[in-house]
């Protein structure tokens, strides 16, 4: 069986160190759309590093290496093809804000194996801590087709979540430009699906597709920009399912439902990201950002 349950949960953790300063944080925000228009204050927190702001987010690059779908498959107990794998959701916990410059060890293991019947689903938790302590925890949900079927746990429902049926609180705009696989990839990801126009057809594919984490981390972004004034720190949760792909040069749209009790304090904020011109099309779902 190319998923060997019990080999992969009771693999060691994979350990890594990991270092990054503030060119790699200028890039990966540049890599997520950050900066237009060029001069705005309120872009230049993510674009200067005179008065640099660290977007969560960038825990999912900081210090370069593979992603997580690609570490998960380097697991012993995995032996799967490359091409039926998805990467279906992403989580993430800060545990204090990420620094513009940082030496830390990440500890990577499989906590979970899902049996979906036709499918399994790998989730690969990774802790950062630096010399003063914990500073993050990421979740890689990986979603193999044609590797289930063995009778293990199930495990939580994967469909996609639907967004409230009330109107949203706010909507902010998400333009991706035409190169901005081609930026974000100089961030690790390296796989030509988003950039090489013949290796997207043999995977059946019009043409390359956007990062799911680079459509992740621009979410956030218009989250944190529309409804936390930009303030990065107060950003406690975010997890996200990718359920669509996005095409560069799409706009995106993204809808926000605050909580109903949350007030000035915070709470978890419910969002749904869509393709402008694939009448809204969803592209994240089940997706929640938790601030205080």
């Amino acid at each position: 069986m190319p998923i060997d349950a019990a080999a992969a949960l009771a693999a060691p953790p994979h350990v890594r160190e990991l270092a990054w300063d503030h060119q790699d944080v200028l890039l990966y925000h540049l890599g997520i759309g950050a900066g237009p228009p060029a001069t705005d204050p309120r872009e230049l927190r993510y674009t200067l590093e005179s008065r640099l702001h660290v977007l969560p987010s960038f825990a999912t690059v900081a210090g370069g290496g593979p992603p997580g779908v690609i570490r998960a498959l380097s697991v012993p107990g995995v032996d799967v093809d490359l091409a039926r794998v998805l990467h279906a959701g992403q989580g993430l916990r800060t545990l204090r804000p990420v620094p513009v410059r940082g030496r830390a060890t990440a500890s990577s293991r499989i906590v979970s194996v899902y049996d979906k019947g036709t499918s399994a689903v790998l989730v690969l938790r990774t802790d950062v801590a630096d010399a003063d302590g914990p500073l993050w925890t990421e979740e890689a949900e990986v979603f193999v087709r044609g590797e289930g079927g063995w009778g293990g746990e199930r495990g939580p429902s994967w469909g996609p979540a639907s967004p409230p049926d009330t109107a949203p609180d706010r909507v902010a705009a998400l333009p991706v430009r035409e190169e901005q696989a081609l930026l974000y990839r100089l961030s690790g990801d390296w796989n030509p699906l988003h950039a090489d126009p013949g290796f997207a057809a043999r995977a059946g594919f019009d043409r390359p597709v956007l990062h799911g984490l680079c459509t992740y981390g621009g979410t956030l972004k218009s989250v944190v920009d529309t409804l936390l004034d930009g303030d990065v720190t107060r950003v406690g949760e975010y997890r996200a399912r990718f359920v669509g792909v996005v095409y560069p040069g799409e706009a995106l749209r993204v809808r926000m439902w605050r909580p109903v009790a949350a007030g000035a304090g915070g709470g978890p904020v419910r969002v749904a990201v869509g393709a402008v011109e694939r009448d809204d099309a969803p592209v994240l779902a089940g997706t929640v950002v938790t601030y205080g």
